[in-house]
């Protein structure tokens, strides 16, 4: 299965620090290599892409610098960013993943893809909220489902042709307890939580 690692958004929530988010270093590597590292080792990945934009042009060269496919968005808007992406694509199943999740290992997206079956079309990935509170963050936003409060991992196989056709695909949930996802770098306390943890 193909991977695309999002890095082109504009990152606003970690603030004026003069770094694209994406080359923030952490236990002395830059997040998106952790992820890039992450996806490669996994069994389940053949092929691992970047998408970049305007917003992140030293993530863009960086990438190119160490061999990694990078893809040029606008990055304007998410799903838009996700269609240009798609559309220069050929997997019928894509696995995407923001380029912030700096704990994320192979076995975990291994673990992700045995879970995943064709008939699903899109499956995401949930980290139980009280997993994530017990790293020290404060989710930004959660989901109830089943009487458990969960939170959006960011983590998610999709049907690549399906949703560039805009067509409703069901969405299964993978519910886990997985601390390798808990971590997602949009602020500043969480790039500090992050380096700690390391």
């Amino acid at each position: 299965m193909e991977a695309l690692i999002n890095a082109g958004g504009k990152g606003t929530r970690m603030g004026p620090c003069g770094i694209e988010k994406p080359m923030q270093v952490i236990g002395g590597k830059h997040v998106v290599q952790r992820v890039v590292e992450a996806m490669r080792g996994a069994k389940g990945i053949d092929r691992v892409l970047v998408s970049v934009s305007p917003n992140t042009p030293k993530t863009e060269a960086y990438l190119k610098s160490i061999g990694v496919e990078t893809i040029r968005t606008s990055g304007e808007d998410f799903m838009m960013d996700l269609h240009e992406s798609f559309s220069v694509m050929s997997g019928d199943y894509v696995m995407t993943s923001p380029s912030d999740v700096p704990l994320m290992t192979s076995s975990v997206i291994d673990c992700t893809l045995d879970s995943f079956k064709p008939e699903m079309q899109s499956m995401i990935v949930l980290v139980k909220a009280g997993i994530v509170r017990q790293m020290g963050i404060v989710p930004s936003y959660t989901r109830v489902l089943d009487g458990e409060e969960w939170v959006l991992s960011g983590l998610s196989v999709m049907d690549r042709k399906g949703t560039l056709e805009g067509k409703y695909l069901n969405e299964c949930c993978l519910k886990t307890d997985w601390k390798e996802l808990a971590v997602n770098v949009n602020t500043q306390a969480e790039l500090f939580l992050a380096r700690k943890l390391f």
